[in-house]
């Protein structure tokens, strides 16, 4: 009997020859992440263990959140957080003026990798799953022990196999497919499953489509989101990832409690209408012009080198509408510079967008997009709840940057195609 791509990541982690889904296990962490939010709750819980950090080059801290700082609580949040980090010389702590969004960053700077085991106190650790980890997301309360032991328990999650047949078109990014595959499973279609993404259709989907893919598995409750590892995720890694790793693949026997296919082929830009990620609906097929007063480019989910390429080509010899603010957020400082570089930035100031520093701020309704009532957004972040964004009678409609900038430039739910 075969395992799957997170059985062996679990059972490798946890001194195991095997493992199956439903058995709880221990096991032994590569990484453990925490942010400016849930790191002070995490580090209280460490505190009152009474031992030193299991290893300072295993644990990333990023003040994300509310930074640069919002107010004073969120302030001293960040002075927690930092003055842990000079205490115990934590490697991985990023300071305002290297920090970024901490799912874009910790890729981005080879401190994730194939085969390794990554936990979180954020829900979407599981972008990692992307370089062909198995990351999670875990409580304040198992991510303080976690700094302490270097372990955490798990129970082996089932796993549902996506089949990828065909080839992505222009005009769909990653953010389409993982939000068809939401509508068609639902918000508690993988309920502390694993998604493990297979077949053919991978080869056509880039590293920033993988990142994204994986980061919403969350949002189908899914316990982490897994790309096998290939020709892709090699040249990803390579000048990246400075330690050694072991990449896994799936087993030919292993066994999927559900297999779900998509065709790439057929895929059309799609937009998750409040109050879920889950309430999906084709562009085309929305019958009646919705006119929104916001756009964000950015967070965890959108905010790379590819995406704001994506924005800024919709965007080139275009202005936001009139009554519509375009807020683009870059995912991290190298994301930044390589966009002005590229003469990104340059074009989303032409086209009258307001540029901000990394940072999740609006994502989560922190600060930088804050909405007020009856109003409406579209986002290229991952979730749409009441009141996420702002006041609870405002709107969320999630989308990829192709749809998002299209939107900011027609002043309406809109795709790139209906830009002159």
């Amino acid at each position: 009997m075969g395992m799957t791509m997170s059985e062996k990541i679990l059972a490798k982690h946890a001194g195991l020859e095997r493992v199956e889904a439903g058995q709880l296990v221990t096991c032994k962490l590569d990484m453990v992440l925490a942010n400016d939010i849930t790191a002070p709750p995490s580090i209280k819980i460490f505190e009152s263990i009474g031992r030193p950090v299991f290893d300072n080059e295993k644990i990333a801290l990023v003040p994300d959140h509310f930074q640069p700082a919002k107010d004073i609580k969120s302030a001293e949040l960040a002075k927690i957080v930092r003055d842990f980090a000079v205490k115990h010389k934590i490697v991985h702590y990023f300071e305002q003026g290297r920090v970024g969004i901490e799912h874009v960053i910790l890729p981005e700077q080879g401190i994730v990798a194939p085969g390794m085991l990554t936990i979180g106190a954020d829900s979407h650790t599981c972008t990692y799953g992307a370089v062909n980890g198995f990351a999670t997301g875990v409580g304040s309360t198992d991510l303080g022990a976690a700094m302490a032991t270097g372990e955490a328990w798990f129970k082996v999650p089932q796993a549902i196999k996506v089949e990828l047949t065909g080839k992505k078109p222009a005009g769909i990014s990653g953010k389409d497919v993982i939000l068809t595959l939401i509508g068609q499973i639902g918000v508690d279609g993988a309920l502390y499953k694993s998604l493990e993404f297979a077949g053919e259709g991978v080869k056509s989907l880039t590293m920033t489509d993988r990142l994204t893919i994986s980061n919403m598995a969350i949002e189908a409750g899914g316990k982490a989101g897994i790309f096998p590892y290939d020709e892709i995720t090699t040249e990803y890694v390579k000048d990246r990832v400075k330690k050694p790793f072991e990449p896994v693949a799936a087993d030919d026997d292993a066994i999927y409690c559900q297999v779900v296919k998509i065709d790439l082929s057929t895929l059309k830009p799609v937009v998750a209408f409040p109050h879920l990620p889950g309430n999906t609906k084709r562009v085309e097929d929305i019958k009646e012009p919705i006119a929104i007063q916001q756009v964000i480019i950015g967070s965890c989910t959108n905010g790379r080198l590819e995406d704001l390429q994506i924005a800024a080509e919709v965007f080139k010899g275009h202005k936001v509408a009139d009554g519509v603010r375009c807020i683009v957020i870059p995912g991290s400082p190298a994301v930044y510079k390589e966009a002005m570089k590229l003469g990104y930035i340059d074009t989303f100031i032409d086209a009258d967008c307001a540029v901000s520093t990394p940072t999740c701020g609006p994502c989560l309704g922190g600060y930088m997009g804050i909405m007020a009532a009856g109003e409406k957004c579209v986002s290229t972040t991952n979730r749409n709840f009441r009141g996420r964004m702002g006041h609870v009678d405002s709107e969320v409609y999630l989308a990829g940057p192709h749809v998002a900038a299209a939107s900011a430039i027609l002043g309406r739910i809109a795709t790139a195609e209906e830009v002159q």
